[in-house]
């Protein structure tokens, strides 16, 4: 910011400095003292524009300034047809044939610059070398949708160094964050909140690199849903896409985007249990069946334990029967045979319940 106020003011400076020299070497007369005084005025007016105009994305850009080559050439190309015409059939004035060609011009430059800024995204189909997406070089990055950085457990992950590629976090993104943490709700404002606190946990981390993109997502409107924004922006920028929404991840997938599930990378990482085993585990409350007792282990994966339902408060040893893993979490189910292992009476105080459930929209 502080370099294009300086990029600003060298502007104006040289103006004034050309415009200076230019007026020491004409014979100063009124009419060189008033083209003075305009080029001070177009420089001024010139930053004011520039400043006061809203930031654009370099598609949008590219799109205008491909939309003015198109129609600039067609109207050329036209001017001379109206001049062939007029001498055949109108024979009108210099001045009134010159104003026919300039509004015939401005129209046709409208119409291009507005028709290819709502179909630039065609244009790579039909010209391949005319890309208006955003080609990112290097790594491709990271975006992060919203139910991921409220989970929190990407700050931890990102500290491992395990990835390499920069986290974007879009705008409409931390919009979200904003609303659901100063929504009415206790629990969907803290939720926010807790966002927001891990989002800047990842600014401060000096070997993450984050960047909050204000490019807006092609084709789409400011009410689309966030979903759709996500999937838009990261086929744009050629990202893959950070959740642990299993819904969005479908509909990702269904799209040809990339899609890295916390949940999936998470349950990878778990130690492998396979039938036979026999593990510990605290049970904290009944199940669903009437002799089942449910209970979790420390990395917080949900084991069921049959012959369990009357050991609730107890660190019981059972054997494991199946194993349950898919993207929304996993759960282990075993068996627990009365006197065949020993059981250890607890005190109160167990294992935590640090049991993270799939974060859901």
């Amino acid at each position: 910011m502080i370099l294009l106020y300086f990029i600003r003011f060298l502007f104006f400076v040289t103006a004034t400095a050309f415009l200076f020299v230019g007026l020491t070497e004409t014979a100063r007369t009124p009419q060189d003292i008033n083209v003075f005084a305009m080029g001070l005025v177009l420089a001024v007016v010139v930053i004011i524009i520039e400043w006061l105009t809203p930031k654009k994305s370099l598609s949008a850009l590219a799109a205008i300034f491909f939309g003015l080559l198109i129609g600039m050439s067609i109207s050329w190309a036209l001017s001379r047809v109206i001049q062939m015409v007029n001498i055949i059939y109108f024979e009108l004035e210099e001045k009134t044939l010159n104003m026919a060609i300039w509004l015939v011009g401005t129209c046709i430059v409208y119409l291009c610059i507005s028709i290819v800024l709502r179909t630039k995204d065609d244009f790579r189909t039909i010209i391949p070398y005319i890309e208006f997406s955003r080609q990112t070089k290097g790594l491709r990055p990271l975006v992060l949708d919203t139910s991921v950085i409220i989970d929190g457990r990407i700050a931890d992950i990102a500290e491992t160094k395990l990835f390499d590629a920069p986290l974007i976090v879009p705008r409409f993104v931390l919009n979200e964050l904003q609303l659901v943490a100063d929504s009415g709700d206790k629990i969907k404002r803290n939720r926010g909140r807790r966002g927001l606190d891990i989002l800047k946990k990842l600014q401060n981390s000096p070997g993450i690199e984050v960047k909050i993109d204000d490019t807006p997502p092609p084709g789409l409107d400011a009410d689309t849903e966030v979903d759709q924004k996500l999937i838009a922006f990261a086929k744009n920028c050629d990202g893959r896409l950070v959740t642990n929404d299993f819904n969005l991840n479908k509909v990702a997938s269904l799209r040809s985007v990339d899609v890295i599930n916390i949940n999936d990378l998470a349950n990878a990482l778990k130690t492998v249990t396979l039938p036979g085993e026999t593990m510990r585990v605290k049970i904290i409350r009944p199940g669903e069946e009437a002799t089942q007792g449910v209970g979790y282990l420390e990395d917080g994966t949900m084991v069921v334990v049959e012959n369990a339902h009357n050991r609730i408060g107890q660190t019981i040893n059972f054997v494991v029967t199946s194993a349950l893993q898919t993207s929304a979490g996993r759960m282990i189910f075993g068996k627990h045979e009365n006197g065949s292992t020993t059981e250890l009476q607890t005190a109160g105080t167990g294992n935590r319940n640090n049991y993270r459930r799939p974060h859901s929209r």
